[in-house]
């Protein structure tokens, strides 16, 4: 099985160095954590990703939950380390100190998720669910709700779930059926069934709460009908203590590739005593809330994944023996050489590398947008970081998560045949990573959403948000030297980028097919152009050193000589393709499929 240790070197390089200018002086609210404290809370996430959550991974999958007679449990060994996680207050760690929660700004948080992902993601998905649940009543409930619900939400003693998919619709919620009645009382009787609710029914939590779509008596036809209803499990008294059974019950649970030993439920409410959350029809701002939390969290399993499958691949190819190097024996005392040696396994490392890397900084730029969003001072200042997280929300999920599923991939090819069999845990590694890039909106409906909504928004303001800081960067920066092999290659992706831009907003707007055959495309160019602008800047920062050492400053700019010369590349064939147009997918007949 593979080892993972947090990459703690690379997460405090993006904390600090990559985006040092930025954080100074610090966010209000942010001024406490400063590097010792950080460092003891990366530390801290590290060792109870390493010794307690990793060892689960395994045995989590084999096992996979259980079902019985409509409760739902979780592979041995979960509920002792969620108890051990939520007592040392993990839930709560980015939540509001008002509800008992710590504050930690979310370029802190994003990393000790990563970290849990990495170690175990069927488990983190728990604490994670229940993340987006805080999210959604902290933005959206009223003030009894929040404090009857955010304070047990942020201990861990109660989990959240989003109930949004039916069986005949996933995508299109303007499709759902499930059905919301005022009683006399003031609530709403909940009646219809939900499919695919991850952490829907367990054994680690006292009660859950679920956040469901249903529609009102009086609601309109389409997503403008839709309402958002609090269903606790257990109906909770004024205490808070969870009393009457409310009737909403588990199917069944669904048996998966991956994500073995988390919880996909069947739920049927019968009934079921639901409190509005929010005003009447507009529930899908409030799921949305939910949402757009839970998209980053799956840019960020991917990257996870990836992470942890590199760090397997690469310990392994510094210890398999098979051949000589192409350029003669580097271990001539030994019957084989390392496959390390060998160019293509470096290059399919590298491409790991590469990826990760960039992945981590375009995550910690979102993280950080995000604290400026929720902390700055200056109102202008807190809407503009809110339009780049906006616009680079999807990009962040499709583009992590395809990188995801091809690095883990990848380390499977490293490891050949002995990576095939689940003795060495990569496979693992595979499944799981296949379902985010499904979760949470599938990466195609991600790339529509970039073309059809961020894209056109408020007249194009949010790529604004975007294409200036790069124009500034590359202007700022053409004359330098030290920069050339980088500035260089990043102005000809950039420059197609913007005449990409162009042509979807022209031809989008005369044929939509036009934009939704680019938009694939469109969002892998924009990925390779946001992360070739932080590589360069990457390149700055480990030019000016620090306290990382110097092995890892001559490694980070070797990964960004790969980028430029290896990956950024790929902008010319998406350029060529998203200009071709749309004739050769709309123009195939129907019946020649």
């Amino acid at each position: 099985m593979p080892v993972y240790d947090a990459p703690l070197a690379d997460m405090r390089f993006v904390l600090r160095e990559l985006f040092a200018a930025e954080r100074t002086p610090p966010l209000p609210g942010s001024e406490e954590y400063g590097d010792e404290l950080v460092d003891a809370v990366l530390a801290a996430g590290a060792k109870l990703a390493r010794s307690v959550l990793a060892p689960l991974n395994r045995s989590g999958d084999e096992a996979g939950c259980r079902f019985d007679d409509g409760q739902v449990y979780t592979p041995q060994g979960f509920r002792d380390a969620y108890a051990r996680f939520a007592a040392d207050g993990w839930v709560g760690l980015a939540a509001d100190p008002e509800y008992g929660g710590q504050g930690v700004p979310q370029s802190i948080a994003v990393l000790v998720q990563e970290m849990f992902a990495s170690a175990n993601l069927s488990f983190s998905m728990y604490p994670g669910l229940t993340h987006g649940a805080y999210h959604a009543i902290h933005r959206w409930g009223s003030d009894a709700q929040r404090r009857m619900y955010l304070p047990r939400l942020v201990d861990g003693s109660w989990s959240g779930t989003m109930c949004l998919t039916e069986p005949h619709c996933g995508t299109d919620l303007g499709l759902i059926r499930t059905r919301a009645q005022p009683t006399p009382a003031g609530a709403h009787a909940i009646t219809g069934s939900k499919i695919f609710i991850s952490a829907g029914e367990h054994d680690l939590t006292r009660n859950i709460v679920h956040l469901v779509l249903a529609r009102l008596p009086d609601a309109p036809a389409g997503i403008k009908g839709i309402s958002m209803f609090l269903v606790p499990k257990f109906l909770p008294g004024e205490d808070g203590t969870p009393g009457a059974r409310n009737a909403v019950s588990c199917g069944g649970i669904e048996h998966k590739m991956g994500i073995r030993a988390s919880a996909t439920c069947q739920l049927h409410f019968d009934g079921a005593t639901g409190f509005l959350v929010g005003a009447p029809h507009k529930g899908m701002r409030a799921m949305f809330t939910m949402m757009n939390a839970a998209r980053l969290t799956v840019g960020v399993q991917g990257l996870a994944l990836a992470e942890a499958s590199y760090q397997g691949a690469a310990a392994y190819a510094r210890e398999r023996l098979q051949g000589r190097a192409p350029g003669g024996a580097v271990r001539p005392e030994a019957d084989a050489d390392p496959i390390l040696a060998h160019p293509d396994v470096r290059r399919m490392l590298l491409h790991m590398r590469a990826g990760i890397e960039g992945a981590r900084a375009l995550v910690g730029w979102a993280a950080h947008e995000l604290d400026v969003a929720e902390r700055h001072a200056d109102a202008a200042r807190r809407d503009a970081a809110q339009d780049l997280v906006s616009l680079l929300t999807p990009v962040i999920k499709a583009c992590l998560t395809d990188m995801g599923s091809e690095c883990t991939n990848l380390g499977v090819q490293i490891y050949g045949g002995h990576g095939y069999i689940r003795d060495n845990g990569m496979e693992q590694l595979v499944r799981d990573a296949r379902i985010c890039q499904i979760y949470e909106g599938t990466n195609g409906v991600q790339a529509m959403d970039l073309v059809a909504r961020k894209l056109p928004a408020h007249g194009g303001r949010l790529l604004r948000r975007f294409f200036h800081p790069i124009a500034d960067f590359l202007a700022a920066h053409a004359a330098d030297e030290s920069l050339v092999p980088f500035v260089g290659p990043l102005h000809k992706a950039f420059r197609r980028l913007q005449q990409a831009s162009a042509y979807i907003a022209q031809r989008g707007t005369e044929d939509a097919d036009e934009a939704g055959a680019a938009a694939s495309e469109y969002l892998r160019l924009f990925a390779l152009v946001a992360q070739g602008y932080l590589w360069c800047r990457a390149v700055q920062a480990a030019a000016r050193g620090g306290a990382q050492g110097e092995a890892f400053y001559r490694a980070k700019r070797g990964t960004a000589q790969f980028y430029f010369q290896r990956v950024l590349p790929q902008s010319g064939a998406l350029f060529a393709a998203i200009m071709g147009g749309a004739g050769a997918i709309t123009q195939y007949r129907d019946e020649d499929f």
